[in-house]
């Protein structure tokens, strides 16, 4: 049987940066998912993801959000890699709703510099958004996006370089815990180890018991559409998007290339039982919220599909991270219900994991991301 420091269930998103940042400790890691790095299988992919730092869904994320800034830069200096893209973000919505006030409450907290945009100055600005009678609109000029598949490739590239041993091809079956040290089961074999990090995304609920709470899975779609018209483009300043409407919350990037513009419906989602036996197929009633929403706020852009893509989002019962050791082991630690929001955190998440292992505590601020809150 193979002995490790530190084993990492799934390399996606926070299992790849949780098994760099092990094996930036000079940690003995094993890190095992069914897929190569970079899949499309589960949450980790679909070319782009925001980063943004004025958080409307908690000011308490931001001091997160700032050290993650961090090591994203860090992480491209290693691998020689452009991840992140700084075009900005607009975010539209009532001033008396949840993500403009939100947006200017964790600017204010945290004296994060935030444009209040005119309904003048986005025309000026950003001809091709519409800012509907009553909307009040606000821009970040310090977000932008994410590389998704590159970031989890760099992560796992880098891991590798300082020892990591990364194996692809196996089902976790099961795995056991006691004070001795925790064992792995696969398809493939049986691993030992004295720690265990559970990185699994939308598995998290078949590979962690015990928490106390419900973890649901909801099958998300992304959309390209055709777009010839120079607004949209992020080489010709056009950010990325985020809009709070009547219809729900509906965000997206500019055109990088012939694909187009990319948008999705945040909210919503059909509730699953695994990814793997889902069909992915697009659905009527989603496509329609996603074209009625481009027609009305970004009239430029086309209805014209050009690729469609499926996401997992991991549902915590608040919408808010589960991130703590395992009620009933001390030696395993966990990310979970990321809830939609969570591949921009991945670089620090994966920093809070490692500390959480190695030594039992972490500096970072994640108090409110325990899982205590729900009395468990």
């Amino acid at each position: 049987m193979s002995t490790y420091d530190v084993i990492v269930l799934g390399t996606g998103g926070i299992g790849s940066a949780a098994a760099f940042h092990l094996a930036q400790r000079n940690v003995k890691v094993l890190g095992l998912d069914r897929f190569p790095g970079g899949h499309a299988n589960g949450s980790s992919h679909g070319q782009t993801r925001i980063i943004r730092k004025a958080y409307f869904e908690h000011a308490d994320y931001v001091p997160l959000l700032i050290r993650a800034y961090e090591l994203w830069a860090d992480l491209e200096e290693r691998s020689s890699e452009k991840l992140y893209h700084e075009v900005g973000l607009i975010e539209v919505g009532p001033p008396d709703g949840i993500v403009v006030p939100g947006v200017l409450a964790s600017a204010c907290q945290h004296q994060l510099r935030v444009d209040e945009l005119s309904d003048q100055e986005v025309a000026e600005r950003f001809s091709g958004f519409a800012v509907p009678e009553g909307n009040v609109a606000v821009f970040e000029q310090n977000a932008g996006f994410l590389m998704v598949e590159r970031c989890v490739l760099a992560h796992l590239s880098e891991a590798n370089k300082l020892g990591a041993e990364l194996r692809t091809g196996e089902v976790v079956l099961d795995w056991q815990a006691s004070h001795r040290g925790v064992t792995v089961r696969t398809d493939k074999g049986t691993y030992a180890a004295q720690k265990l990090v559970v990185a699994a995304g939308p598995w998290s609920k078949e590979l962690l018991v015990g928490l106390g709470v419900k973890l649901r899975v909801l099958r998300k779609h992304l959309h390209w559409y055709a777009c010839d018209d120079p607004r949209y483009r992020a080489d010709n300043g056009c950010p990325g998007y985020f809009y709070e409407t009547p219809a729900g919350c509906f965000y997206g990037f500019p055109q990088i290339d012939e694909q187009g513009v990319k948008v999705a419906d945040h909210t919503g989602g059909t509730e699953i039982r695994d990814p793997l036996t889902d069909d992915r197929c697009t659905e009527p009633r989603d496509v329609s919220r996603a074209e009625a929403f481009l027609r009305q706020y970004l009239p430029g852009v086309s209805t014209t599909s050009n690729q469609h893509a499926v996401c997992y989002y991991t549902m915590s019962p608040d919408d808010h991270f589960i991130v703590d050791r395992h009620p009933e082991h001390d030696n395993v630690v966990f990310a979970a219900g990321l809830s939609g929001h969570g591949f921009k955190f991945a670089s620090v998440l994966g920093e809070v994991l490692a500390e959480l292992t190695t030594s039992g505590r972490t500096t970072t601020p994640i108090e409110f991301l325990r899982l205590g809150r729900f009395g468990s």
